[in-house]
């Protein structure tokens, strides 16, 4: 490996699989100290990456453990917000407690995270926040509401702090995935017989995107090739949302 992220502390969180696990293998291979959070016990272990337990919606709890990094490494030069979960429903049936769901795991937990990092990341006057958005930001489908609106809201903070950070050296970019082969799709395909190869022929590159490419975009991103990007969101789906007909 290149160690294009040698001698940084990164945070990933939601990484106990899926796009948050590659990204904390592919952080780690590339130099970082990783410590990644979830709510779930992280089924393997990589070298080079922590894991610890946390609640991204506790924001006590998200302030004590990035407190505990920062204690122990002195510095946090990244962090990739990647914790979220679909929430679909038809709009005039959704509860006030799914709305509410929605939004502290799709949006206020990746606003718990940065504004826990950001003193740190200010201090030192660098650093790179990466919130994993999706595509779901740009375009809407019928039946997944409301997720969309916690994704456009994630799209306008990375935006927002961007801007009001960019004079002090802090970078806020995020990435808008399309389908990607994560468990949760896996057991989609798994349920719904021949969904694998209806979805498949949707893409134009006639397959389905991997967790590790969009590591790929968050380890450019969080690594300073990146630094004159700021404030932007880059797609990751195939070309899928370009598409007007299919």
């Amino acid at each position: 490996m290149s160690a294009r992220l040698s001698g940084k502390i990164a945070i990933v969180t939601g990484a106990a699989s899926g796009i948050g696990a590659a990204t904390a293998r592919l952080f780690a291979r590339e130099g970082a100290t990783v410590i990644g959070l979830d709510r779930q016990p992280a089924t393997s272990t990589d070298a080079g990456v922590t894991h610890l337990l946390a609640d991204i919606t506790d924001a006590a709890a998200v302030d004590a453990v990035v407190q505990s990094v920062r204690d122990r490494h002195g510095r946090i030069d990244a962090l990739v917000n990647n914790a979220g979960a679909d929430v679909f429903s038809e709009p005039l049936s959704l509860s006030d407690e799914d709305w509410e769901r929605c939004l502290a795991l799709n949006l206020k937990g990746a606003w718990h995270l940065c504004r826990a990092v950001l003193p740190a990341m200010l201090a030192q006057g660098a650093g790179s926040i990466v919130n994993i958005a999706s595509v779901h930001g740009h375009k809407i489908i019928a039946g997944c509401f409301p997720y969309p609106v916690a994704k456009h809201g994630l799209i306008g903070l990375t935006r927002s702090l961007g801007i009001e950070y960019a004079a002090r050296g802090i970078r806020v970019n995020s990435i808008s995935p399309g389908l990607i082969l994560v468990p949760r799709i896996e057991a989609w395909f798994e349920r719904e017989p021949g969904t694998r190869e209806k979805q498949t022929a949707l893409l134009p590159p006639q397959r389905i995107g991997t967790p590790e490419e969009v590591a790929y975009t968050a380890l450019f991103l969080a690594s300073d090739e990146a630094r004159f990007i700021n404030a932007t969101d880059i797609a990751i789906d195939g070309g899928r949302s370009q598409v007007y007909h299919d």
